[in-house]
């Protein structure tokens, strides 16, 4: 029994050491490839709040994206959103809309020119965005999340292009004067069967103009019309795969095939509930259970939003406080618990798995929408970023197949629809 006992030991010893010796050469791999390509996000959300003298992204803000998370994270580009929450189609929402709009550009562009002019650039193309990585610095792109900003006005869509606009969405949670949105698959309401007439023009538009057109919101049909009409390939910004997780914000098999047959791109999306609706779901009522047996044990209320809205300044700092305590109690004590696994690295590269192997590899990028409720675990914030190219290793990517995936397929894209609309502009 105890030679048996040694035989087993000596066998599985020289394994151990392989397994570890794999792990350190994976790695190294995936920090090599890391560094050599060009690393993009696609979709990350802002606060003008943070784009002032005193509070900004030069500094390592509980944002889960700025500058020194995008250093450490080896993240070369970030495609900052203005984004516009949906209103009332009438005059007055437009211009409420469009103030929002213009104050998040003007935000931008504060960073670009005068916050951090030495550590980054406004990149349009595909050679801009090459040459500030050459340079060292890294690389920031605007898109347009929901057009509504533009109401009926077309120029106002030319104008977001002169301020670095290079994607924009027609629609996000609600209809817009331009498409549906893919809320409406929770009550069958429709507004426009699609793509409004006034949306129509802005897509002739943005094919003119070189904009390139973001399929992450509208309904499946306002996308299938958006394939018909335009002249130039899509890209859905931050859209996951929903063969696997069931919500109507992500791509079913049939629209995916669309970006396959037209040459446009898929970002897949790190948004836990996008990813796996249903092991989010388990792991976040698990989550708030312990919260609120922590919260009593501290003797801690936790109060609704609109409850918190009304606290005065200085109260608001301390619940605040002492809600971050609980919050930071309550991941530690499901860590140690160990019950339910929250979504991660593992479960979004699934969707990169899934979508490759049904459309291809050169369909398919990376987006985290952080800042807007993305992220996973392993992939909270932009330092976490090899995260990813680690998983990718593991799982056999060579280092183009990464490539195109961090970012050579959208800027492939990027320059196709500029393409397009240079033969546009000539006729």
């Amino acid at each position: 029994m105890k030679s048996h006992l040694k035989f087993i030991i000596i066998l599985l010893t020289p394994l151990a050491l392989f397994s570890q010796s794999s792990e350190e050469e994976i790695l190294e791999r995936a920090k090599r490839i890391h560094e050599t390509v060009i690393t993009i996000d696609t979709h990350n959300d802002i606060n003008v709040k943070n784009f002032t003298n005193k509070k900004n992204y030069t500094m390592n803000l509980d944002t889960q994206v700025n500058l020194p998370k995008m250093e450490q994270g080896g993240l070369d580009v970030s495609w900052l959103v203005v984004y516009t929450g949906q209103g009332e189609l009438i005059k007055e929402g437009y211009e409420d809309a469009y103030t929002n709009a213009m104050l998040k550009f003007i935000a931008i562009h504060k960073l670009v020119n005068e916050l951090a002019p030495e550590k980054v650039g406004l990149a349009t193309t595909s050679d801009e965005v090459r040459s500030l990585v050459n340079e060292g610095k890294k690389a920031i792109m605007i898109g347009v999340e929901n057009g509504y900003p533009i109401g009926e006005d077309l120029e106002k869509l030319n104008q977001f292009y002169k301020l670095g606009a290079r994607y924009m969405s027609l629609s996000h949670n609600g209809h817009s004067q331009l498409s549906d949105s893919n809320t409406g698959e929770e009550n069958n309401v429709w507004l426009h069967n699609g793509v409004s007439e006034l949306g129509k023009k802005v897509i002739a538009e943005m094919n003119r103009l070189g904009m390139m057109i973001d399929v992450s919101h509208p309904s499946k049909e306002a996308i299938k019309q958006m394939f018909q009409f335009s002249k130039a390939p899509l890209i859905a910004s931050h859209s996951s795969a929903r063969a696997l997780g069931n919500h109507s914000r992500n791509l079913d098999d049939e629209l995916l095939m669309l970006f396959k047959e037209h040459g446009g791109v898929v970002q897949t999306v790190s948004f836990s509930g996008y990813v796996n609706t249903e092991k989010d779901s388990t792991y976040n009522e698990e989550k708030n259970m312990v919260g609120r047996e922590i919260a009593k044990e501290m003797n801690f209320e936790i109060l609704e939003k609109d409850s918190v809205a009304s606290l005065d300044d200085k109260t608001k700092i301390a619940y605040n406080k002492q809600l971050e305590l609980v919050k930071t109690a309550t991941e530690d004590s499901i860590k140690q618990v160990g019950r339910i696994k929250p979504v991660d690295v593992s479960d979004f590269v699934d969707h990169i798995d899934y979508m490759v192997d049904l459309i291809g590899i050169d369909h398919v990028g990376i987006s985290s929408d952080f800042d807007g409720g993305g992220g996973v675990e392993g992939w909270n914030d932009a330092s976490e970023s090899l995260n990813v190219t680690i998983e990718l290793v593991k799982r056999g990517y060579t280092e183009e197949e990464i490539a195109k995936l961090w970012g050579e397929n959208l800027l492939r894209v990027l320059d196709e629809v500029q393409a397009v609309a240079r033969e546009l502009q000539k006729n």
